[in-house]
């Protein structure tokens, strides 16, 4: 069985029939607090989801580990598509990978997935900033994992 809410890596994805380019993701269940009046998951758990899945992929990916030296990331867009609806007790799966990179922002995509099925596709574009709210270059320690892990292109 597929631990819930731990770093799950290309082999354990695999087993869960996650195709590639899916190289790190997530697993979870639906809870009632998450639904809606139609009984699926609300939109807003879905970016709840999304941030708690950020979070564990920064600190596996040494990008943060979110102590009192924690880089000043930013989320400047978001976009969801629901491709269908997910239920109470459903075990998800979460997939993200950074698609693109640029000097001081990075590209990422998401999978949300039920029995080895897309339901959800996502994007979002990240920013890194000073300590002043200006844009800073990206270290290359993380353009490195981006590009190793995840394939990232440098734009």
């Amino acid at each position: 069985m597929t631990p819930f809410l731990t770093p799950l890596g290309p082999e354990q994805l695999r087993a869960e029939a996650i195709p590639e380019p899916w190289a790190f993701g997530m697993k979870d269940r639906v809870r009632f607090g998450e639904l809606d009046v139609l009984n699926h998951v609300n939109n807003a758990a879905y970016l709840r989801w999304l941030e708690n899945f950020r979070i564990q992929y920064f600190r596996d990916y040494q990008v943060s580990d979110y102590g009192a030296e924690r880089p000043r990331i930013v989320l400047r867009n978001i976009g969801l598509e629901f491709v269908s609806e997910v239920l109470l007790n459903d075990e998800y799966i979460i997939t993200g990978r950074t698609v693109s990179i640029r000097t001081s922002s990075w590209a990422m995509e998401y999978g949300v997935w039920v029995s080895g099925r897309l339901t959800t596709r996502g994007n979002a574009v990240l920013v890194l900033l000073d300590d002043a709210g200006a844009k800073r270059p990206l270290p290359d320690s993380w353009r490195a994992a981006f590009q190793s892990r995840d394939g990232a292109e440098q734009l």
